[in-house]
């Protein structure tokens, strides 16, 4: 009787979560499946799913009329140059708050946190005017140092939570035997903490590469990543959702296939120090 509840137990959660799945993944296999039709058949009532003509020509205009490689270059510079740049700043600040707190660290972990809390769009136009007077308006520069800035709490708060599920007798031990600052960090805590950093690294990335309202706002023509790229398709006259789509696809495909092979990654670390 206990086996018999226990699996009619599991297969419920179990076909709730596909469900959740599904609905989550709706919106992509649209989108992509939205790409291969015409623009007729993209706003067609009802909706046709998948008996519709395909075509490609969508891909091969999108193509045609705008830089695609260099919209992708611009969001990997963006994307990977913030992440290494934030972990840089952020491992030896959660380094410090882990293992040297203070009365006042929690105080600075949820001021920080804070931070994300506030609406982007309070303080665009002064950001937007320092950019403008220091140059760094449409640039790779002016957009790493931003998105830096706004997933730098996130990274924080990652490594600390991380940190702290490191045993602190270990880096006693490193200092004991004679381990500089430097050495603890590089060689003792960095390689315990491998699966934690590597999983931030993976999630700022991906934050950095979807991220659309500053992209939008602080870019032109020259520094424009992928977000950019996807808002070029948004014509006065009209939406064109089928060319949108394709445009949307080229867009999200490399970060999907990054983090469908380092999904084992992403997860290991994420669960990291959930088991003593």
């Amino acid at each position: 009787m206990a086996r018999s509840v226990s699996n009619r137990r599991k297969w419920t959660f179990t076909i709730i979560a596909w469900i959740v799945a599904l609905l989550i993944f709706f919106p992509i296999l649209w989108t992509v499946l939205t790409s291969f039709k015409t623009e007729g058949a993209a706003v067609a009532v009802p909706p046709q799913f998948l008996f519709f003509h395909w075509t490609t020509e969508n891909y091969a205009e999108v193509w045609s009329r705008s830089n695609y490689v260099l919209y992708f270059w611009n969001s990997v510079v963006i994307s990977i140059g913030s992440t290494i740049i934030g972990l840089v700043i952020a491992i030896p600040a959660a380094w410090a708050m882990a293992f040297s707190p203070t009365k006042h660290t929690k105080d600075v972990l949820m001021w920080m946190l804070s931070t994300k809390m506030m609406p982007a769009v309070g303080v665009l136009v002064p950001i937007y005017l320092i950019f403008k007077n220091t140059g760094l308006l449409d640039t790779r520069t002016g957009l790493v140092i931003i998105m830096t800035l706004i997933n730098l709490p996130i990274i924080v708060w990652m490594l600390f939570t991380y940190f702290k599920e490191i045993p602190n007798d270990i880096l006693e031990a490193a200092r004991m035997d004679g381990a500089t600052l430097g050495k603890e960090l590089l060689y003792i805590l960095t390689p315990m903490a491998i699966p934690g950093i590597a999983s931030t690294l993976l999630l700022n990335i991906i934050l950095a590469w979807n991220e659309a309202f500053w992209t939008l706002n602080l870019t032109a023509a020259n520094a424009g990543p992928l977000t950019a790229f996807i808002a070029s398709f948004s014509a006065p006259e009209g939406l064109f959702y089928a060319k949108l789509s394709a445009a949307s696809t080229m867009a999200i495909a490399p970060i999907l296939i990054m983090g469908w092979f380092s999904q084992k990654q992403l997860v290991r670390g994420l669960t990291f120090g959930a088991v003593k």
